[in-house]
Order: C-alpha cells, then structure tokens, then sequence
C-alpha cells in the first residue's frame, strides 16, 4: 500500500481517545504500528517513506492544536544532509518536525524523539548479514519515541490545566546519521535556548522487560534534581535504573552540549536492534504506559518549581559519523554496570562475530590496550587499520576468553 494511500487511513487512530487525559496501550500501538508498516519504507532520513511519517506526526500535532514553529509558518525545520557514514553520500534535504504549546510561561520544556530509521539499505548502520533492500521497520527506534512524543502533547493539552511551562514538542530526522537533526535545531532554534528549562528525550521505550520492568535513565547528572526526583516517583510497576552522563548516542547530547538539563529514557537494547525484525508485533505498549506516566509525573513535579540548575557531568562516546577505519561490528552497551565493555548484539559476518564475540561478552583488552569502559573502547579501536590482526580478551560466564580479531 503506497503512503499516500495509508496515509488517510491514520486518522481514525489519530482520533483515538484524543479527548483522554490518561495513557492507553490500544493508542501506543496504534501510532506505532502505523509509523513501522512497510509503506513507510523504513522512514530513511530524506526518504519518501520518512516525509510520509512526517505527514502523520504534523496531522496529530494540528488535532492537537499545535502551533506550527518550523520553517515559515509550518511545522517542518529543514536542514541539508549527506548520507554514508562519513558523509560521503547523496546531498539531500531533511525536516525536523516542531510543534508547541504556549502558555503564555517564562520557561520552554522539550519532549522529543527522533522518527527517521534506516530505510531499505541499513545506512551502514544495519546489524543484519545482508541489509540490501530489507525494509528496517524501526518500530522500537523509534516509531516507540514518536507514539510517545505525540501521547505526551495530547496528555499536556487535553489535562485540564495551564502549566508553568510551554512545551516544544519535536520530532527528530537524521539522528540515525549522527544526531544530525537535533544538531541542527539546538543552532536554530525558534526560541531563545536561555529559556529552555530542560530537554526529555525518548528513544527505544517500546521493549520494557515484563520480568525487571526497568527503565533506565540517562542525565541524572545533569541536575540536582533529578536522582531524588527519580527515586521518589519509581513504583512497582516501573523500576528505574539511572546513569548520570548528559552525553550517549541519542539526540538529549545536542541538548546538553548547550548546557541544558536533560533525561533520556531507554528500556533496554534487544536481539531485534537496527534489524529488520524490529516490528510493531514486539513492542509492549502497556510497558510504553508506565514509562509515559513517569515522564508526566516528572513534567508535574517540577512544574511549581523555578528553573532548573543544570550541571556538567562525566562525558561518554556521542554517537556521530564514525572516524574510525575499523569496526568490530558489535553493539556497545552504553548502561552496562560491569567493568569493560559489554557486547548488546553482534553483527553476522563482522569482525567481532567471525573472531567468535557472542552478546553478553565483556571486551575487557584489544591489542595492548586494557578496557575498561567504553570511552577507553572508542580510543583503542582507533589506533587499528584495516587488515591487522588483534588478539582480544573477553569475559564469558566468569572466564576469560582469547579471540584473534581480524579487521
């Protein structure tokens, strides 16, 4: 079904419950089952499929009345690309989507996602053996994000109330490229970022775990009101595991680059991870509810409080276009609380997998070089060339194992 055609079919979903206050699962699913159908081609950044995804979000964002801050009156903020990892690719034109609530407050708070994926090829970044043309449905990453940024806005405008706050409501592009739309907007932004109060990102909140029901936060750091906060609103239904770094592989850095508090939520890597198997049939919305709930009782906890304080904490790797010539083709956990580096997924046919590297593992040597967490990862990995032979020490249930990385 072509995305013009499926399009006009979204609105009916769009409808649903738009007049509620609370969270339901049915909407979550809905939005995210629509953003991940292989119409929307894998909503690569620039893409057909993406602009059609874009299409959806700006319907929701003018049923809920929002106003338009982008380009000229619209909802779309346009910004160049290039494609390929280093940027070596295509030019092309990409769109982050702004919407926001006014209300009439001295202070902005941001809620948003990223809504672009990796299309039909992977964009170099697909976990897949053979990527071509293999639509990367992304609905965990993060057709997860957009369901939520769009169920925030209906909560905050349909509540009954006028918070101390207005509210940037933003969806991302070309973050699956290196954070590039978010980039973009913290140098343009439509208002003055000395008025921004913080920044919440949602990025992969789709896949909470049923068993540990844990989120995992990222940025408590980056005030002092966020670890007490947390603590106190953690319930039994949502555990919440906390990381104090306002940097990570996500868009919240761009935000903290600009010396504004953040919170990231994440609830967990998985097997499906910039696969084609990340579909909509996985995700669990009642598990997207809980964490939605937090993010709002957040939002109001803080709401009579002044401006916040924002601090400066440990940096990690930010994810970008890699300056490295070689890859190990695994994906690093960046909550992982052991030490060394942990192994989230492996991909088949890389260097990691054909040196025998399994997910769980713990890199704790490459070379001569002792890891010990990820940045200590990222400065190894970039003293190796292509061709050359490393041996590798890693952890597996209690021992250490010997590998030969071939790069």
């Amino acid at each position: 079904m072509k995305p013009t055609i499926h399009f006009f079919l979204l609105l009916t979903i769009l409808g649903y419950g738009c007049q509620a206050q609370e969270f339901e699962a049915p909407s979550i699913t809905g939005h995210i089952k629509t953003l991940a159908d292989d119409s929307f081609q894998g909503r690569g950044t620039g893409t057909a499929g993406e602009k059609a995804a874009a299409d959806y979000v700006m319907a929701a964002f003018r049923k809920l009345g929002l106003q338009p801050k982008g380009d000229n009156g619209t909802y779309l903020q346009s910004f160049p690309f290039r494609g390929g990892a280093h940027g070596e690719g295509e030019a092309g034109t990409a769109a982050n989507i702004v919407g926001y609530l006014d209300n009439k407050a001295s202070t902005t708070v941001i809620i948003g996602a990223h809504y672009d994926h990796l299309g039909t090829d992977g964009q170099q970044s697909s976990l897949d053996a053979n990527p071509q043309n293999k639509i990367h449905n992304g609905a965990d990453d993060n057709a997860s994000g957009v369901a939520g940024v769009i169920e925030l806005a209906r909560y905050f405008t349909s509540n009954g109330k006028k918070e101390r706050n207005n509210f940037l409501f933003l969806c991302f592009s070309g973050e699956e490229l290196g954070l590039l739309g978010s980039k973009y907007f913290a140098d343009h932004a439509p208002v003055d970022l000395s008025t921004i109060n913080y920044m919440i990102n949602m990025d992969m909140i789709g896949r909470l775990d049923p068993q540990t029901k844990t989120v995992t936060v990222h940025g408590t750091g980056t005030s002092p009101v966020w670890e007490p906060l947390l603590k106190k609103l953690e319930t039994d239904n949502l555990k919440i595991k906390t990381d104090s770094s306002g940097t990570g592989p996500s868009d919240h850095t761009s935000f903290y680059l600009k010396n504004l508090p953040v919170l990231h939520f994440f609830t967990g890597a998985h097997s499906d991870y910039h696969k084609p198997s990340d579909d909509w049939e996985k995700i669990n919305a009642a598990g997207e509810v809980e964490v939605l709930k937090l993010i709002a009782n957040i939002v109001n906890s803080l709401d009579k409080e002044p401006k916040l304080t924002f601090l400066k904490t440990k940096s990690r790797m930010q994810a970008g276009r890699s300056a490295f010539k070689v890859t190990l083709g695994i994906m690093p956990s960046y909550t992982g609380d052991v030490e060394g580096l942990k192994v989230d997924g492996v991909t088949e046919g890389r260097p990691g997998d054909k040196a025998g590297m399994k997910t769980g593992d713990v890199i704790i040597q490459l070379g001569d070089h002792p890891i010990k967490d990820i940045q200590q990862y990222m400065d190894a990995l970039g003293k190796f060339e292509k061709g050359q032979t490393v041996p590798a020490k890693v952890k597996r249930d209690g021992k250490v194992l010997e590998l030969e990385v071939i790069f």
